[in-house]
């Protein structure tokens, strides 16, 4: 599907296909008069009065060649309930090969800020689609023309979201790729390729991550012909040079479990498995492309657990990046593996003002909060508060779980420093984020995501329609555009 938005300060003309007009909640037609025909006016008032004015959007067939949308913007809506209308009004309109409508942006009624660019931002997410791999393409194109002279969004405010969705529609992407396409190699040669968008990219082999000492990180991913690699991104949009915002992120391209292995059973969706790596990805990629002004790297570990005869063991014991040693008591539990590595380099390396990490990182935290809040782990009081409220204004939720000295005792090992599971049972998702604080090793603010639940949906959003989400570029874009910007 493609879909253009054209803006034009010229005035609507009556005869015009496919028009979308505005109202208030209780569906008043005055404002909408000098928009259409007497006719038409006639025809949509009395229609009006016999709907259901709870409904947010109804379609009107003036004839066969033309229909007119007729869209209510309730009092005290907030951006995500606009964004969630023009989801809506995608839904209506996306059926049929080519379509063109005239939105009418005089008709926009209220005092939402920014309503239009909000509303076409919604129709955009929803209108994601990961096709590549059909091979009857279908050839549908939207054609969008914002007409009138008032209530557009400014120049700034389209490539800001342009920015986010582009983003966004990058980490869904590389999340929709299956595992014999998008594994290691090919993911770093892709990233690389971002360096157009202005971002430097550092790729470590394994060559290099040897020598590093990153033995957590390479113990995932040695079973795998593929390469294992950490690969930076690094933005720096701010005038001076203050410390940068990390962020990191969990890439499994494809996980078996290792010996450990997962049940047969939707073990296709371990592709996912690389989601928070993803997000990293197309979080910096906006960054780059709405030229933020900002510092800030990305981070991401980019393994295949796989098994073969030089699979890691349960039982084997490595030595961190960090010095710690770590026994592998479970092989499926190996995205903390990669992460303890990726968060100590991270911290040590680029001496960052925080550290947010993300990752698919527990089936426990579905249980926990199904599909409707991310796990939001912190060491930090007023880190946590800017991602809880950031989450609330854009609608990808979080909610903050326990981090406590207690739980460390569930995590230490007989044979070394620390040990990958607990193997008492019980508080998955905390005890796998307190594993990861340990390697945080100089009480930088640190924020740990837990998106399993959050990074791909079967049923679809929202803002999307099934498959992957791109959960938490816009939600981290939110932190920073409202905090660190």
């Amino acid at each position: 599907m493609t879909i253009k938005i054209n803006y034009t300060n010229k005035t609507i003309n009556k005869s015009a296909s496919n028009l979308v007009l505005f109202c208030d909640e209780k569906y008043s037609t005055n404002g909408i008069k000098k928009y259409v025909s007497d006719a038409e006016f006639s025809y949509i008032n009395d229609l009006v009065r016999t709907i259901d004015i709870k409904k947010n959007l109804f379609i009107f067939e003036v004839n066969s060649k033309k229909k007119i949308l007729l869209i209510s913007i309730k009092k005290s809506l907030k951006s995500y309930d606009i964004e969630n209308l023009g989801a809506e009004f995608h839904k209506k309109i996306n059926s049929g090969k080519n379509s063109e409508y005239f939105i009418v942006s005089d008709s926009v009624v209220g005092k939402n800020e920014n309503f239009l660019g909000h509303f076409l931002h919604g129709f955009k997410l929803k209108s994601y689609e990961f096709k590549k791999y059909k091979t009857k393409k279908e050839s549908k194109n939207i054609l969008i023309n914002v007409v009138g002279t008032k209530n557009k969004p400014s120049v700034q405010n389209q490539l800001k979201f342009k920015a986010l969705e582009e983003g966004t529609f990058y980490a869904r992407d590389l999340v929709s790729e299956p595992g014999n396409i998008l594994h290691p190699d090919e993911y770093a040669k892709r990233i690389g390729s971002l360096k157009k968008d202005g971002l430097k990219i550092n790729v470590y082999d394994e060559k290099k991550l040897k020598k590093l000492g990153m033995n957590a990180l390479l113990g995932v991913g040695q079973g795998s012909i593929r390469g294992s690699y950490l690969v930076t991104m690094e933005w720096n949009g701010a005038k001076n040079n203050s410390k940068p915002l990390a962020f990191v992120g969990k890439g499994v391209c494809f996980d078996t479990g290792g010996y450990s292995l997962k049940p047969a059973k939707f073990m296709e969706d371990m592709t996912y498995d690389m989601a928070g790596s993803a997000t990293v990805v197309g979080l910096m990629k906006n960054f780059a492309i709405r030229k933020a002004k900002i510092n800030a790297v990305g981070v991401v570990g980019l393994v295949e657990n796989m098994v073969s005869g030089n699979a890691q063991r349960p039982g084997d014991i490595v030595e961190s990046y960090s010095g710690k040693t770590i026994e592998i008591l479970n092989t499926d539990a190996e995205g903390r593996l990669v992460l303890a590595d990726a968060l100590t380099f991270t911290e040590e390396k680029f001496k960052p003002k925080f550290i947010v990490d993300l990752a698919t990182l527990t089936g426990a935290i579905i249980v926990c909060l199904g599909s409707e809040y991310a796990g939001l782990f912190s060491n930090d009081d007023k880190l946590s508060k800017e991602i809880f409220t950031a989450g609330e204004k854009v609608e990808e939720k979080v909610w903050r779980m326990p981090l406590h000295k207690n739980y460390d005792k569930l995590m230490n090992s007989k044979n070394a420093d620390v040990q990958n599971i607990n193997y008492v049972g019980g508080a998955g998702s905390t005890t796998a984020a307190q594993f990861l604080q340990r390697f945080i090793l100089n009480k930088t603010p640190w924020a740990h995501l837990d998106i399993a639940g959050m990074a791909f949906s079967k049923y679809g959003g929202a803002l999307n329609s099934g498959g992957a989400t791109g959960f938490g570029v816009r939600l981290l874009n939110q932190l920073v555009e409202e905090n660190y910007e």
